[in-house]
């Protein structure tokens, strides 16, 4: 018997959206003990990686309990939701953006099985390391700090250069 998964498809190009466009599509079950299925729930969210604290938030949310019968279950079911203006995919040094749609479905005995297409909303040019950058100094009163108010830093191939916090 092959795995059970989740099958989403996104109408249109299915890649990248603007803000205000209705992102749509479909998703199938296959493999699914039917018999088993409880509830399904269909989200649109973005959420954050990359350092610090991750970050999530959900834009459309939708939760079918199943009370039908399973033949009912094998038609894909549809979704649709107009895209808000923000926040906007991005994919930086530290930070990434990223948004999707999610489908969970919920079996018996607490077991769940999750699907997840990510897309892109908005154009927003990815990071690039600026030539000859030095690092940021140390945050006052850190340990790696020199003073109270100041640190040095070397840039590549130049003397090092006093940074004074102001």
């Amino acid at each position: 018997m092959n795995e059970p998964r989740i099958q989403i498809c996104l109408d249109g190009n299915g890649r990248a959206y603007r803000p205000g466009e209705t992102l749509s599509g479909e998703y199938r079950l296959e493999s699914v003990p039917l018999e088993e299925v409880r509830a399904i729930e269909v989200s649109v969210l973005w959420f954050t990686e990359g350092k610090g604290d991750e970050d999530l938030a959900v834009h459309h949310f939708r939760r079918i309990t199943v009370d039908t019968p399973a033949a009912e279950l094998r038609q894909p079911g549809r979704f649709s939701t107009v895209l808000p203006p923000s926040p906007l995919s991005y994919t930086g040094a530290i930070l990434k953006i990223r948004w999707c749609v999610r489908v969970r479905v919920f079996l018996g005995r607490g077991k769940e099985i999750v699907g997840q297409r990510d897309f892109q909303l908005g154009v927003v040019p990815p990071a690039r390391p600026v030539a000859g950058a030095a690092e940021l100094p140390p945050a006052e009163g850190s340990p790696a700090s020199s003073g109270p108010a100041s640190a040095t830093t070397k840039s590549a191939g130049r003397a090092p250069a006093k940074v004074v916090a102001v």
